[in-house]
């Protein structure tokens, strides 16, 4: 409705969209990426030429893949985890290991802000050997997906302190097939 604030709800539900964003851009990427290693694999079999800016932009392609992908499976909670002890245990042990795993991807997030805090500042200004570009250019789709990893972190750990279900603002509605709704 035009003029209503915004309310939590609303919040949860761009992060979420963000996340998912993250998904389709992350997918692109990967298209991207494997043109791109057709091209380069082409162009030294068929015309024996290297084509270094195709090296560098695919390892753009799959840096950014990484970290844009993260914070939906991170939101989802389907990243790579051994689950054999959560899945034993009762709800409430099982709701603090999920915190305990939130707040360590809290952390590391939060690292990788830092890292980039204190890396990107001095050497963002030196260009790629073969784009030319910027290195704050080519790691912002990293730097990107830090800051969502990190936002969607935080809602994890308020919903799980709130007693809600972590996971359940980044799933999609399916139906009896397993299909999306």
């Amino acid at each position: 409705m035009p003029g209503t604030p915004p309310t939590k709800a609303t919040g949860r539900a761009f992060l979420a969209r963000l996340t998912n964003a993250g998904i389709w851009l992350g997918m692109a990427l990967l298209a991207l990426m494997a043109t791109l290693v057709v091209l380069q694999v082409a162009a030294r079999n068929f015309l024996d030429l290297g084509l270094p800016w195709a090296d560098e932009l695919a390892r753009f392609a799959c840096i950014g893949l990484v970290f844009v992908s993260v914070p939906a499976l991170a939101g989802r909670q389907v990243m790579v985890a051994v689950t054999m002890l959560p899945d034993m245990s009762k709800p409430g042990p099982r709701r603090a290991m999920v915190l305990v795993a939130d707040l360590a991807t809290l952390a590391f997030a939060g690292l990788m802000l830092w890292s980039f805090a204190e890396f990107l500042p001095r050497a963002g200004k030196f260009l790629t050997p073969a784009l030319r570009v910027p290195n704050w250019v080519y790691y912002s789709l990293a730097l990107t997906g830090s800051l969502l990893l990190f936002a969607v972190a935080c809602h994890r750990v308020l919903g799980a302190l709130r007693r809600r279900d972590p996971s359940a603002d980044y799933h999609d509605p399916r139906d009896e097939t397993g299909q999306p709704t």
